[in-house]
């Protein structure tokens, strides 16, 4: 961590609006940093206890950080934020924002503090007050509700009096002081994508990878990381149920599971793209929900894989319609499930090809791992079961290359190396 710096020396004055989990370890973690912090919360219990010295979560060595601040006069706390923002640098949301009824995020919280800033920050300031959100908000939410309640207020003197920023935690309970220190990542949106200098001075002496990105983006980033976290979980317990009910000890199988850090743990079969197909993947997913079924485990994430597949293939086709209508000439380059091979099985850019055929486009195919008269076996049978016209829809390369498309399909990553005269390019293996 960083050593403490006498109150005369402190860095920045930051506002940190809702004293919950989020809102007091970061109080404490900046004024540790150096910062002088002033903690706004409207539970008037909470601040009482707080300017008590007392610390109203249990968060192992948060409450030395909160006393440390105190005694150091970097870290105080108050009810009524009033003019307290037009002394700081930055000002922090960590308001709650509950689910509501219907599942969405309660945004009740979110738009009234930022209309109590908007409200109280004056336009001459010598530079803009940085006011980041790290409530966990809809991606949107920046754009579309904080943006124009700021500018309600302020109008044409909104650039030159708030920068907006979303800038996300990644705090875990019982570990949170550590993480903040030395997090998994550091991702900042701003309006335009790029570097936020406050946020940057922030973040000086934290050792992470850093993202600047814009509000979207980085607005999406928790929901994405806690959802595949709870994926995680669920799939871990399904795994779980089916290994008892046959007699399996599960605390093996995850030992061995998770000695594999090259594909089971790991970056590998993460990046948005094409369907997954072939003849180990779906064949295998269909015997466990058999099996699982069968020893009654009710394994219900594992059951909609295959179905979340399939509308995955749907997509994909939409995603290509979008780009040129039917009956456009088109060049699918890449036919079976993966690149360097000729597998058709289950492969979900045959089942494209064929949609697109029904569909009424004029199709050709290349890729030159695949020669249909060297299909054998079950291979062969698949693919002509599939698609009939198969043998007539390849295509060399000189004529992939010389030839005029309405459309090219980069299916499985080959038109990098292709010299290709399309009116427009779409990629099924990499999502934009």
């Amino acid at each position: 961590m960083r050593r403490l710096l006498p109150q005369e020396h402190f860095q920045m004055h930051i506002a940190v609006f809702g004293m919950g989990y989020v809102g007091l370890t970061a109080a404490a973690c900046l004024a540790r940093s150096g910062h002088m912090v002033s903690g706004v919360e409207v539970n008037e219990a909470k601040v009482a206890e707080l300017n008590a010295g007392g610390c109203p979560i249990a968060e192992p060595g948060l409450h030395d950080l909160l006393r440390e601040g105190r005694e150091l006069g970097l870290l105080s706390y108050t009810q009524q934020a009033g003019d307290l923002v037009n002394d700081c640098d930055m000002a922090i949301i960590c308001v709650g924002t509950p689910s509501g009824p219907d599942g969405a995020h309660n945004m009740n919280y979110i738009a009234e503090v930022s209309r109590q800033i908007a409200a109280a920050v004056t336009s001459n300031r010598p530079r803009p007050l940085t006011v980041v959100y790290r409530s966990t908000i809809r991606p949107g939410t920046l754009d579309s509700l904080v943006m124009p309640i700021f500018e309600a207020e302020l109008g044409n003197r909104l650039p030159q009096t708030i920068e907006l920023v979303y800038n996300p935690e990644f705090l875990r309970e019982a570990t949170a002081i550590e993480d903040y220190f030395h997090p998994p990542k550091i991702v900042i949106g701003t309006a335009d994508g790029h570097p936020s200098t406050n946020m940057t001075a922030l973040y000086e002496g934290i050792e992470a990878p850093t993202f600047v990105t814009g509000f979207r983006e980085a607005e999406f980033t928790k929901f994405v990381d806690n959802t595949w976290h709870a994926v995680k979980v669920a799939f871990a317990n399904e795994i779980g149920r089916t290994a008892l009910k046959l007699g399996i000890s599960a605390r093996k199988v995850h030992e061995i599971f998770v000695a594999d850090t090259k594909l089971n743990i790991s970056s590998y079969y993460m990046r948005p793209g094409g369907a997954f197909g072939g003849s180990c993947l779906p064949k295998d997913v269909r015997a466990l929900q058999y099996i699982a079924a069968d020893v009654g485990a009710h394994t219900v994430m594992i059951d909609a894989v295959l179905r979340s597949n399939e509308n995955h293939k749907y997509f994909l086709f939409q995603y290509v319609r979008d780009n040129v209508a039917p009956g456009g000439k088109v060049l699918l380059a890449g036919l079976s499930f993966k690149a360097d091979s000729d597998d058709l099985r289950e492969s979900a850019n045959l089942d494209l090809a064929r949609k697109l055929l029904e569909a009424g486009y004029e199709l050709s195919v290349y890729d030159p791992t695949l020669v249909p008269s060297k299909l054998i076996g079950q291979n062969l049978g698949y693919a002509y079961s599939q698609l009939p016209a198969l043998n007539r829809l390849f295509v060399p390369r000189e004529a992939a290359e010389s030839e005029e498309w309405d459309l090219a399909i980069d299916s499985i990553g080959m038109i990098a190396d292709l010299k290709i005269n399309a009116r427009r390019h779409v990629s099924t293996n990499r999502l934009p």
